[in-house]
């Protein structure tokens, strides 16, 4: 084509603005002219949102969230609520007074009966605080001191698919923004050169229910704020690397130019995902130093291996992802989200949760013992659980020592640590058989609401238009425990 064709083709391309688009356009540059002078920013991070400063509601003592997210369905039975009369009364049959014709799964619903289970493994107080912690979990026993277990978690969703997606986006159904989109879009990041929400994966030796990456999906927000999987291996970011023959300087040429088009193309439609898709690609370019760097271990001392467990030095294990975490905290990435599969035990419950077990205890009490040494545990916010828990029944048949437990999302345990959470407490009481809660509940929604809290975030503020509704994490409901806080 040649300049004059290019030249007209141009016109014709800006005679499409009408004027609806030049007023629409107007207003977003005059609003974000206003924001700007508000927050003091400075043209780029008007831009760019991924670098705007914290802005939260509240003043918030955690800067960041390591989640250990535990998927599967942990059993708090076997490892932190311990109930003595289940053993006692171990293989007689379930009261029906205590099940109150609360809703089963289709794998126990039409079961003829459900004997109580109690558990083989011991457990011990520890600590000052004196919580009881089984001999599962060595490591954790030691950093009683530093923990808030809740014993009273609890959910409606029954399933894993609905109950881990409620746990990460605030609904069972999918298309929701996860948690940690929700930060990256209520209070950007604190790193220009790592994103924002990153997540990790690992998984145990017994065959794990799959996950899906719509867990860590940026839902109706802009996809700016998606998370971003980091793998094991040579690319631990796919696509990230320039291709053979091409230089880090002929990319950055063709980048510039793809901005310039891009710009272009904005000017002219209005739409913020083409913003989105420009802040990607440059986040993608820095990425390209920040992320193997961030990821190499290299420069760890044998001591910190010693500590984490020997596997933190294979890829893609449970400890090393740890460690990884530990490494982005210092890097202030905002929300760090780790997902553990082969929780779900129902066949063979001791001998799997074993394995569990040894995988997970050292390296996640080394990640608090780690942050606390290096001052960062005074704001980071890090949480342990899965999405429900496990029956005080067993599903099938008891033989021996071998048993298993269904879904039980009546009550569960899960702890937190860092971040002016009450360290050294167990909230919640659930009763002698460990089916229902009698003090203190605390529903999924209440602890997204009080992790916000711990951010400096309003969870009732943090909302977002689509469809003509607004949204918010704790759709409309949730309470902030203070009660967890000191």
């Amino acid at each position: 084509m040649s300049n004059k064709g290019k030249k007209e083709a141009w016109v014709e391309h800006l005679h499409q603005i009408n004027r609806r688009h030049f007023l629409s356009r107007l207003s977003l540059g005059m609003g974000s002219m206003a924001l700007g002078s508000l927050l003091g920013c400075g043209a780029e991070q008007i831009l760019n949102p991924d670098i705007l400063p914290n802005t939260g509601h509240l003043p918030g003592r955690a800067k960041r969230v390591i989640y250990l997210f535990q998927s599967g369905g942990p059993s708090q039975l076997e490892l932190f609520d311990y109930k003595p009369t289940l053993r006692e009364r171990h293989g007689e049959e379930l009261p029906d007074s205590v099940r109150q014709g609360q809703r089963l799964t289709g794998m126990t619903a039409n079961q003829k009966t459900k004997p109580m289970a109690g558990p083989i493994y011991d457990f011990a107080q520890h600590g000052q605080s004196g919580a009881w912690v089984s001999n599962l979990m060595p490591h954790t026993a030691e950093i009683v001191d530093d923990l808030c277990f809740i014993k009273t978690m609890h959910t409606e969703a029954i399933n894993h698919d609905p109950a881990i997606t409620f746990f990460q986006t605030g609904s069972q159904q999918p298309g929701r923004p996860s948690m940690g989109s929700w930060l990256s879009y209520g209070l950007g990041s604190s790193n220009h050169n790592l994103p924002s929400f990153v997540v990790l994966l690992s998984r145990g030796a017994q065959r794990p229910q799959p996950i899906y990456s719509r867990l860590w999906g940026n839902g109706f927000l802009a996809s700016l704020h998606q998370g971003v999987q980091l793998r094991s291996g040579k690319d631990p970011v796919l696509y990230l690397q320039n291709p053979k023959g091409l230089s880090s300087d002929a990319r950055r040429m063709m980048l510039d130019h793809l901005e310039n088009l891009n710009a272009m193309h904005q000017a002219a439609m209005g739409d913020p995902e083409i913003d989105s898709r420009i802040a990607q690609y440059e986040m993608a370019y820095r990425m390209q130093t920040s992320v193997p760097e961030a990821l190499d271990l290299k420069d760890e001392p044998d001591s910190v291996f010693e500590s984490y467990g020997e596997s933190a030095r294979i890829p893609g294990s449970y400890a090393a992802n740890c460690l990884l975490a530990r490494r982005l905290a210092e890097r202030d990435v905002r929300f760090i989200q780790l997902y553990h599969l082969g929780w779900d035990q129902h066949s063979d419950l001791p001998r799997e949760i074993s394995s569990q077990c040894r995988d997970t205890d050292q390296a996640s009490a080394a990640l608090v013992k780690d942050l606390k040494q290096r001052g960062l545990l005074e704001d980071t916010l890090v949480i342990w659980g899965g999405e429900f828990g496990r029956t005080n029944y067993s599903q099938g048949r008891l033989v021996g020592d071998r048993y298993g437990r269904d879904h039980h999302p009546r009550c569960f345990t899960i702890w937190m640590a860092g971040a002016g959470v009450k360290a050294g407490t167990s909230f919640g009481q659930t009763d002698e058989f460990g089916y229902n809660i009698i003090k203190d509940p605390v529903h999924v929604h209440d602890l997204q609401a009080t992790m916000l809290y711990m951010l400096g975030v309003d969870h009732e503020k943090l909302t977002y238009k689509h469809q003509g509704r607004r949204y918010r994490l704790t759709d409309v409901h949730g309470i902030v425990k203070h009660d967890l806080l000191v």
